[in-house]
């Protein structure tokens, strides 16, 4: 993107960069008028290379009160992907930490979700997801016992889709889920070391093996300031194939 700034607005890019190098995540950037004395640039030039910045979510501007450095989110993808994987991916250090872990029986809600008697024994429990050591998502994972004996909580400090998968032979096929922007509660925002006025992302979704068995419900909180969804788009049918349909 910044390939089409013109040469003055490149440089002043390249300052920025230079300097947002040097502050800390959340520090807020000199004023524009003393940044464009100091490298002795117009302030629409000066300007034109911070929106480039905040487009590229590496500064957020917070409305009278200025300029900040921000991280850039991770873009994840819905899809049947792991977090551990997602976050491997790009080239970021996955982490685990278990938060609550229980066996007990099926409620309805429970029972509806997994498609399996009210009653039945399931095992559920809530995981921080981290990113080079920082909170990034609280996943809420309820399994079917039946489908994975002898689990317990220390084996669950890396991806479950792995254990699963060589573990106890489950191979994840497919799954839905369902998305929707959320405000934390008190417990949840602890976690993620946010306050419960941080806007987040949440995800409520099941999966499927390829025995065409739910095996998995997992609702997931997601920190709003580190986490976009980026999802792909097609057409069922061309358009000619619509107008031949009438």
């Amino acid at each position: 993107m910044h390939g089409s700034l013109p040469g003055k607005a490149a440089e002043i890019r390249a300052l920025l960069l230079s300097l947002i190098d040097t502050l800390p995540e959340g520090a807020a950037l000199p004023p524009e008028r003393e940044l464009a004395v100091r490298w002795n640039v117009a302030r629409m030039t000066l300007r034109r290379a911070v929106d480039e910045l905040v487009i590229e979510e590496l500064l957020i501007r917070r409305h009278g009160s200025g300029t900040y450095t921000t991280r850039p989110k991770v873009a994840r993808w819905l899809g049947m992907i792991g977090f551990s994987e997602d976050i491997r991916r790009r080239g970021m250090r996955p982490g685990s930490q278990m938060l609550e872990f229980r066996h007990q029986k099926a409620e309805r809600a429970a029972a509806r979700r997994l498609r399996i008697p009210v009653g039945d024994p399931i095992i559920a429990f809530t995981r921080l997801r981290l990113a080079d050591d920082l909170p990034m998502v609280v996943e809420r994972t309820t399994l079917p016992a039946s489908y994975v004996p002898g689990l317990e909580a220390d084996d669950l400090n890396g991806s479950l889709y792995d254990l699963l998968t060589h573990r106890y032979g489950i191979d994840v096929v497919s799954g839905t889920s369902r998305l929707e922007p959320v405000m934390p509660d008190a417990k949840t925002a602890g976690w993620l070391d946010i306050p419960t006025s941080q806007p987040c992302l949440a995800t409520h979704g099941i999966s499927f093996d390829s025995r065409d068995r739910v095996f998995e419900y997992t609702s997931a909180l997601y920190r709003g300031d580190r986490y976009a969804f980026t999802t792909e788009l097609r057409m069922t049918q061309t358009p000619r194939a619509r107008a031949n349909s009438f």
